[in-house]
């Protein structure tokens, strides 16, 4: 359907045309996305979720992220920044495919509840052994915020923090557990800290082995 519907949007149309084609190719993503939700929280509820251990570039997986993320960011007139600390490894072992989908899920969301202001991502390193690294990911934002109350159920599958912002914004309410499987997956840990109305902070960890067949980059 997406296929098909790009090849569409691609022929000449009216206006109206056009803004309908634009409608099936949202609701086909839409539905995409939902699918791809339920299949992984399937996968994981099922123990059948098994990560790669392959190398990867840490700062290659955030520019990439950056660039496809920014242009939403841009659409809504807010900054999207990202800030690694210098000693971060560049050079990891992991699974950068899993790691991107907990930074695109928490980005996306910072993006997506944020109307004004800025949306930064920060990467550190809090602790590196001869093999491997323990990063921490800080995404924040200005956005609408969480109430307090809310905080605690957060993670738990198909929440969401009220039923207006599904109306309002979309979403299955699986996301945020998925990230949290994901990061368990990966040795690491994730919570949240928000003030309503003045946005909110979530912060993950992971456990990646060094990639020690290259020599690693000193950003110092």
């Amino acid at each position: 359907i997406i296929g098909m519907i790009e090849l569409l949007a691609g022929t000449t149309l009216n206006t109206e045309q056009k803004e309908f084609a634009d409608t099936v190719k949202s609701s086909a993503n839409s539905l995409l996305s939902i699918i791809n939700d339920i299949l992984d929280f399937s996968k994981i509820e099922a123990g059948k979720m098994e990560l790669e251990y392959i190398p990867f570039d840490i700062r290659v997986v955030l520019d990439n992220l950056m660039d496809t993320q920014g242009v939403k960011a841009v659409d809504k007139g807010i900054e999207l920044t990202c800030l690694i600390a210098p000693e971060v490894p560049a050079f990891q072992k992991g699974d950068p495919g899993r790691l991107r989908q907990v930074l695109n899920n928490l980005i996306g969301n910072a993006i997506k509840f944020t109307e004004s202001g800025d949306v930064n991502v920060t990467v550190s390193c809090l602790e590196e052994t001869e093999e491997t690294v323990t990063c921490q990911f800080d995404i924040s934002d200005t956005g609408i915020g969480i109430p307090e109350h809310k905080l605690t159920h957060l993670f738990e599958s198909f929440t969401q923090v009220d039923s207006s912002h599904t109306r309002k914004y979309g979403g299955t309410g699986l996301g945020l557990s998925i990230c949290q499987k994901l990061v368990h997956l990966m040795k690491g840990d994730i919570k949240v800290s928000s003030v309503a109305g003045e946005g909110s902070t979530f912060s993950f960890t992971t456990i990646m082995g060094k990639d020690l067949d290259v020599k690693q980059p000193n950003f110092k």
